[in-house]
């Protein structure tokens, strides 16, 4: 099954830890006028053709003309609510907008200096906020508006980065184990261990891998 442009933008090993976009407030006021100049043409060519009932045909196709202007462009909106994402994966947050010209912003979780989250009174009633992403890069913030469900986004934006933290810190602390192994060989060559003690000091450290 063919991938979709999220998945192909994702690293080997980088996981989904959540979707989000905005809330669907954005998407109704951006709609509400074409639905409302829908209904006025649909009306209208209704009552044109109940006092003009020998021009139906021609009223007809004028009303379907104009009814297609408020619909492709109510389709559009809803094309760029639906294509406006927020992931946060166990690497980086990012933002993709765009239908077919996609606009991708990274935000790497390890340069992520602070995190602002703003919700209005409305926005506490409707759970929706705004979060900013103040991070190290030449980015600077990276701002989402009106995401759904801040809260979470933040909480599970925080979480990666506390995770990707505590991998990099064990990772640090863990030894140079391959490097011992080949000093404890150099050390049996040299007849200072013997084959015994080197496999034995060798299954230790292979342990600890």
């Amino acid at each position: 099954m063919a991938k979709n442009y999220l998945e192909n933008l994702l690293g080997e090993g980088e996981r989904i830890l959540l979707a989000a976009r905005q809330h669907w407030f954005i998407l109704v006021s951006s709609i509400l006028f074409e639905i409302i100049i829908i209904l006025i043409v649909f009306v209208g060519t209704i009552v044109a053709v109940t006092f003009a009932p020998d021009q139906v045909l021609l009223i007809s196709i004028i009303g379907f003309v104009l009814l297609l202007i408020p619909l492709a462009s109510m389709i559009h909106d809803i094309l760029v609510w639906s294509n406006h994402q927020y992931i946060v994966t166990n690497w980086r947050v990012v933002q993709i907008s765009g239908i077919v010209n996609k606009n991708v912003i990274d935000s790497s979780l390890e340069k992520v200096n602070d995190v602002k989250m703003a919700q209005s009174f409305f926005g506490r009633i409707f759970d929706y906020g705004d979060v900013e992403i103040l991070t190290a890069s030449e980015l600077g913030v990276n701002a989402f508006k009106r995401i759904v469900d801040p809260v979470h986004f933040k909480t599970a934006m925080l979480n990666a980065k506390g995770s990707l933290e505590r991998r990099e810190n064990q990772s640090k602390a863990l030894p140079d184990i391959t490097g011992i192994i080949s000093q404890l060989d150099e050390l049996r060559k040299q007849g200072l261990l013997t084959d015994e003690e080197f496999q034995v000091k060798k299954t230790e450290l292979l342990t600890k891998l």
